[in-house]
């Protein structure tokens, strides 16, 4: 079920936010979570076809063990496959001059105290609560 456009926005900011807030989080995530590169999907895939190779002539020439060997190399070449890539960062997004203390509280000014980002706007309200008590 697609969002709607209300959600996307706010779920946009709340990304905006964590990447401001906990970069050290993000950083720590997305070395882990890397995309697999061409080169090792393509090297895997050969490594894979090799060991099914293996497998069929373990069949052929009726060995076992020349089979579950041909097993381990072609379940090793879809692990490389898959493995995730190291050596190329991901892409982040930076800061932009826009995106400061000083710009959120212009743009809030500008629209009213009604409009702001969620997190804002979260804030307001707990600022209100507390001067309430």
């Amino acid at each position: 079920m697609p969002l709607s456009e209300q959600e996307q926005r706010l779920l946009e900011e709340m990304e905006r936010s964590l990447y401001q807030n906990d970069s050290d989080f993000v950083a720590r995530v997305s070395r882990r979570q890397g995309r697999p590169t061409y080169t090792a999907i393509t090297i895997g895939v050969l490594i894979g076809l090799a060991g099914v190779g293996v497998i069929v002539l373990g069949l052929v020439i009726k060995q076992p063990l020349i089979g579950v060997l041909g097993f381990v190399v072609m379940l090793g070449g879809v692990l490389f496959a898959l493995r995730p890539g190291g050596r190329t960062p991901t892409a982040r997004p930076t800061r932009s001059a826009t995106s400061g203390p000083a710009a959120r509280g212009s743009s809030r000014a500008a629209r009213g105290s009604s409009g702001g980002s969620f997190i804002d706007r979260m804030n307001e309200r707990w600022d209100k609560r507390n001067q309430q008590d």
